[in-house]
């Protein structure tokens, strides 16, 4: 099982360590922040607990601040 990870130039398939894989255990994977990440599941908004499903892609977008 495998899902497809898009995160700024990064385009992959990856494999699902688990069935109990998480938005939030990726995020810690790749050592990103949730504060400042918003995370797309097959083009829908999500939050950290959403478990990743075989096929899913999954888009990591920066969040930017500024003043």
């Amino acid at each position: 099982m495998s899902f497809t990870l898009k995160y700024k130039d990064l385009n992959e398939k990856r494999d699902l360590p688990n069935d109990n894989y998480t938005i939030r255990d990726l995020l810690n994977e790749l050592g990103l922040s949730a504060q400042t990440m918003v995370s797309k599941q097959n083009g829908e908004l999500v939050i950290e607990d959403s478990v990743i499903q075989d096929d899913d892609e999954i888009q990591l977008v920066q969040i930017i601040y500024g003043g």
